[in-house]
């Protein structure tokens, strides 16, 4: 649905974003994850064409956004971050306001209204002015806004920023739902944001891509190894070592023992299959199994090493 090809934004000698390519599906929550200054924001401005780029081109729909900017623009809905709205007027009236400026169309507008209405849950503050909100509920209306002319794309920029952490929940479970029906592009620094709603990720440091892929495969296909968490009951000083007759395995971490308990990780090659023969290498030790996992690397595993590898490469 949009594809971005060899984007690049300056500003001066200031390069935000450096030639940086992706699609984005035609379904699902897909999410643009990267530190503060690293050109998510600026990258969203390019693709609803709020700014235009210095080199590349982005397609919605096979539409060039520099060519067909109103069209594209009927097509998406963006929030950018700060939950934009005019504070002194009331929700309702807000609602309307924003549908004219879409070009909603008349016959449809009322029902439009009371969709978005119910939709994010605005029931109960229908008569008050947008200032008496509390924010979680300002970021509902400006959700409302952002797509009652009911566009094929959502484009959040940091929409969780600020709230508490009720707020934040229930923003989540807005997305995840709108996330059924529509392709939603969320932007955010915050790393269990993207792990709670998104189904792939694109990690930007620094104006480029460093990691573009599902969510899953980004957590698990970063090395080659899989990575196993025991905790083994055992009377020995020497269950580190024995672990290392095991030809398969590649290397093991102690992660803490106490008295006669010990955690750790053992790793293998992810094409080979360990678990079974772990398990009565251990059995056959007469040692006691308390715990045994596979353990999943977490997306701030992932972000930290790339990121911090990206800053390596820059000293180097």
């Amino acid at each position: 649905m949009i594809k971005v090809k060899d984007l690049t934004k300056d500003y001066g000698n200031l390069r935000a974003v450096d030639n940086i390519s992706f699609d984005i599906p035609d379904s699902g929550i897909i999410g643009i994850l990267g530190p503060n200054g690293a050109g998510k924001t600026t990258t969203l401005q390019m693709i609803t064409g709020f700014m235009p780029p210095t080199e590349g081109e982005v397609y919605v729909d096979n539409l060039n956004i520099a060519q067909n900017s109103l069209e594209i623009r009927k097509k998406i809905g963006y929030l950018p971050e700060g939950s934009p709205t005019y504070a002194d007027m009331n929700v309702v009236d807000f609602l309307y306001f924003i549908a004219h400026l879409k070009n909603v169309h008349s016959d449809i507008l009322d029902k439009r209204v009371k969709d978005m209405i119910r939709t994010y849950g605005l029931e109960q503050v229908v008569g008050k002015e947008i200032n008496q909100l509390s924010k979680g509920f300002k970021q509902r209306v400006s959700l409302a806004g952002a797509s009652i002319h009911n566009p094929e794309i959502l484009i959040l920029d940091e929409p969780t920023n600020g709230l508490d952490p009720n707020q934040i929940v229930e923003i989540r479970s807005l997305i995840k739902e709108l996330g059924q029906e529509k392709t939603i592009l969320v932007s955010t620094h915050i790393l269990r944001e993207v792990e709670a709603v998104c189904d792939h990720v694109i990690i930007i440091d620094k104006g480029k891509i460093v990691a573009d892929n599902s969510l899953e495969e980004v957590q698990s296909s970063f090395h080659n190894l899989t990575q196993i968490y025991f905790e083994i009951q055992a009377d020995t000083d020497r269950l580190m070592d024995e672990f290392k007759t095991i030809p398969e395995v590649k290397n093991t971490q102690l992660y803490d023992k106490e008295a006669n308990i010990y955690k750790l990780y053992v790793n293998y090659a992810k094409d080979k299959e360990l678990r079974p023969t772990l398990y009565d290498f251990i059995k056959k030790k007469d040692w006691v199994i308390l715990e045994m996992r596979r353990h999943q690397q977490t997306l701030e595993d992932v972000f930290r090493r790339l990121t911090e590898k990206d800053q390596e490469d820059t000293n180097e």
